[in-house]
């Protein structure tokens, strides 16, 4: 058993880490977000950049020295190309969306009579199971609905009339993020043998090398398990909606693959209630289609994680869960995803602390 003064000491330091990580976190991070996704985005392009860069070198007459295209020019057209990219593909999905999305809107008034006789069959079903009076859950039910509509309608037009302005102001601050990460992103790129030789020189060399190889190898873990776990689930519904004959295949499947990516949630949340209402309603076709796909999904995930996560993040699924949990209450929905980094870099910064402590302790007894 350790002393107790070395408990002790054990207990304040991670306690200590535990605070500096909480301050960075929440004081620190916000102010640097935009250039902390130019790092990552810099470190990334930084390779192919500099091979294009040398690839594009000519000689201009009557000069001399080699003319050259900088490597940050080239890591900013680069990430000019992704996101372009990128919103094309969402400008493409987003058509079918909004073109499922009025055919869902043409179709409403008859979706929801069906929702009401699917509804009042359950009632009735109910009243007679437990002997109530004829129609009393229907009026109870369709009164509650009828309130409930009623509260909605008026809370959406209060949100879209006080949040227009704040809708604007997003868009600016989007347009300002994006333009300051693209221009970090070309400096860090063009700068990045001088930061690389500036950490080398830095007293905290071996700390920064270790937490961010870390978090580097974590993250990354992270990002690919549950990025391919997001791309699977949702190609997956969209084909078992499919396969049911839904006309909002597409927009359902993707609801359900976003939703599955959510810790609290998952595809249970949506697949298992509407099985179970095709059971009620007698259509067993789509209630087993509903309940494999449940199935599969679930499995999915399991192998997935336990193939790709825990090597790499090190971390129990209890321990992710609750660093989860704690993140999303100090930090808010960025709390998903900084819980499990806060933990890392508490549980590594105490074991360098440990260990630069022990080999002075070392050094101090040889000595004596």
């Amino acid at each position: 058993m350790g002393k107790p003064e070395k408990k002790l000491k054990k207990i304040l330091r991670i306690l200590g880490i535990a605070g500096a990580v909480y301050g960075v976190f929440r004081f620190l991070l916000p102010l640097v977000i935009p250039f902390l996704f130019a790092l990552i985005f810099a470190v990334w392009l930084h390779p192919s950049a500099n091979r294009i860069s040398h690839c594009l070198r000519w000689k201009i007459p009557g000069i001399k020295r080699q003319v050259t295209v900088p490597e940050g020019a080239v890591a900013v057209m680069e990430l000019l190309l992704i996101f372009s990219a990128l919103a094309a593909m969402a400008c493409f999905g987003g058509r079918k969306l909004f073109q499922e999305i009025v055919r869902l809107s043409e179709h409403l008034p008859s979706r929801i009579r069906e929702a009401d006789r699917v509804l009042t069959k359950l009632c009735r079903l109910t009243e007679k199971t437990f002997g109530l009076k004829s129609d009393f859950v229907v009026l109870a039910l369709r009164t509650l609905l009828r309130e409930g509509m009623f509260s909605l309608r008026q809370r959406a037009m209060t949100l879209i009339v006080g949040h227009s302005a704040m809708c604007l102001r997003f868009c600016i601050y989007a347009g300002v993020f994006g333009a300051i990460v693209l221009i970090a992103t070309g400096l860090l790129v063009q700068e990045m043998d001088f930061w690389k030789k500036r950490i080398r020189n830095s007293e905290f060399q071996r700390e920064w090398n270790q937490v961010c190889e870390r978090l580097t190898s974590a993250g990354a873990a992270y990002l690919r398990a549950q990025g391919m776990i997001l791309i699977l689930t949702t190609l997956i519904c969209i084909f078992g909606f499919w396969l049911m004959k839904s006309p909002y295949y597409l927009l359902a499947g993707i609801f359900v693959g976003i939703l599955d990516a959510l810790p609290i949630f998952g595809v249970g949340t949506v697949l298992i209630p509407w099985g179970i209402l095709m059971l009620f309603i007698g259509n067993w076709r789509k209630a087993v289609l509903l309940f494999v796909i449940y199935v599969v999904c679930y499995f999915l995930r399991e192998i997935l994680e336990a193939k790709l996560m825990s090597r790499k993040v090190g971390m129990t699924p209890f321990e992710t869960l609750l660093s989860m949990y704690v993140g999303l209450e100090l930090f808010g929905i960025a709390g998903f995803l900084l819980g499990p980094v806060g933990l890392l870099m508490i549980r590594d910064l105490s074991r360098i602390w440990e260990t630069d402590e022990g080999g002075e302790a070392a050094a101090a007894g040889g000595q004596e």
